[in-house]
């Protein structure tokens, strides 16, 4: 039995019952209205469980969220930009419609997500839990959930509606305008500050903690430009000692090594449970087009940046895989492909971990000239086995740091943020495309995606980002 929202304006909720993966421990319950379902702890417990299974869909981290995230950029690349219907295709050339699949589900499953956390938020403080601090703990983890697919969307689209209570009646919400940026980094900020006071300070796999939320709250920070607040969160981070690098690189990813010390937040997928519909679909769609069932050559890392890895650095092999055998491109090695058929993958999504803290934490230094950026870059780079950078100027940490990050992160859907947080998207693009001799030329108005069409066409107050 499964939740289905379905979108009129932003959400409409009509509950039948929840899926996720069984990590979490869901217990079957009987169908019942959504007007006397919460009732006690345990409808409350499934319905939080519902928030987790929202994140598991290919609108969000099952796959259009990692390639949103990476494709535009320039370190990989579409194999056959026609695939799905130009999908992820549009996203490579920067001629994504309001048309397009991918803008509309990510738009349409974030909201539900949001409304999922919106009645959890809006009828827990009137349910008795057996202890106090599990109730404490799962408000915190809804604000967390909501802040992080606010800072997706804000991040994606630029103004979008502000939603933060429960939709039973969606007529309501007809004539609401887009919410301006600045106010929803507000409204983010607002929720990862009561998330990181509600959170436990413990490791929980697939619910995020305290760290988690401050990590989060950090990225917000920077994205904004907030590089001395952003400091404050990440080291509360690094000094809390709950987290860590793992020794080797070939130990972060892969079903045998979930939950390790190195994640502060991942979604969670079972591959061969519930017929098949618990896994994620990166691993298949992921890779070049023939290597495996449902392969579409989705986000192929390309030649060139293969070519910037130094020989000794281990994560060439073991975050880059080639199958020269079948369909020479190279594919990230990060999800592995189920044996119980397409997009059923086992492979967990690791939305925050640790490199990506000291890496954050190492740039928020360097921009507020504080010490030991090196520390915290070099703890990256040794891990990887390479030696200590040389970089010693702000300016020259500053692209160590970046170097660092395209070459730790690829395939998990940062590139792209990467390049907007730092001011350097279009310049970046741009030059990239000319020394290709590809005819593309990007604008402020490429840093976002349009609104999909279907929103403007059901509400006129709704309007589309200039230039789409």
């Amino acid at each position: 039995m499964k939740i289905k929202l379905k979108i009129i304006l932003i959400a409409i909720i009509s509950l039948a019952s929840v899926s996720c993966s069984e990590k979490l421990d869901l217990v079957p319950i009987t169908q019942k209205s959504a007007a006397n379902f919460y009732s006690n702890e345990q409808e409350i417990e499934t319905a939080v469980i519902g928030v987790y299974a929202q994140l598991q869909n290919n609108g969000l981290y099952g796959l259009d969220l990692i390639g949103v995230g990476e494709i535009p950029a320039e370190d990989s690349f579409e194999e056959i930009a026609a695939n799905d219907g130009g999908r992820f295709g549009q996203l490579d050339d920067f001629s994504t419609n309001a048309g397009n699949d991918l803008v509309g589900d990510i738009w349409r499953e974030s909201y539900e997500g949001i409304q999922r956390v919106n009645v959890v938020l809006n009828r827990i403080d009137d349910i008795e839990f057996e202890e106090a601090t599990v109730k404490t703990a799962r408000k915190g983890e809804m604000k967390f959930v909501r802040g992080l697919l606010y800072f997706n969307l804000v991040r994606l689209y630029g103004d979008v509606p502000i939603v933060l209570e429960e939709t039973t009646n969606p007529s309501e919400y007809f004539g609401q305008e887009r919410n301006q940026a600045s106010d929803i980094y507000v409204q983010i900020e607002s929720d990862l500050k009561e998330a990181i006071q509600f959170l436990p300070t413990s490791k929980s796999s697939g619910r995020p903690s305290k760290e988690a939320a401050l990590a989060l709250l950090g990225d917000v920070q920077m994205t904004q430009g907030k590089y001395s607040e952003a400091v404050n969160q990440l080291a509360s981070v690094v000094n809390s000692g709950v987290y860590s690098l793992m020794s080797s690189t070939s130990l972060i990813f892969g079903k045998a090594n979930e939950g390790n010390s190195e994640i502060l937040f991942e979604v969670q997928y079972e591959s061969g449970v519930n017929g098949n519909s618990e896994g994620e679909s990166a691993a298949s769609q992921f890779k070049p087009s023939g290597t495996t069932a449902n392969a579409k050559g989705h986000n192929l890392p390309s030649t060139d940046f293969v070519n910037l890895f130094e020989a000794n650095d281990s994560r060439k092999n073991d975050f880059v895989g080639l199958d020269a055998t079948a369909n020479p491109f190279f594919y990230s090695a990060k999800y592995e492909v189920s044996q119980t058929g397409p997009d059923d993958g086992s492979t967990n999504h690791i939305v925050i971990r640790y490199a990506d803290v000291l890496l954050k934490y190492a740039e928020a230094l360097n921009e507020t000239g504080g010490a030991d950026v090196a520390k915290y870059l070099n703890m990256v780079r040794n891990r990887a086995g390479l030696e200590n950078t040389t970089a010693t100027t702000q300016e020259e940490l500053r692209k160590a740091i970046t170097m660092e990050r395209r070459l730790e992160f690829i395939g998990e859907g940062h590139r792209w943020f990467d390049l907007k947080r730092t001011g350097k998207a279009i310049e970046t693009m741009n030059a990239w495309f000319s020394s290709n001799d590809i005819n593309v030329t990007i604008s402020a108005k490429n840093l976002f995606l349009p609104v999909p069409q279907s929103q403007i066409d059901t509400d006129p107050a709704i309007v589309q980002n200039p230039g789409y």
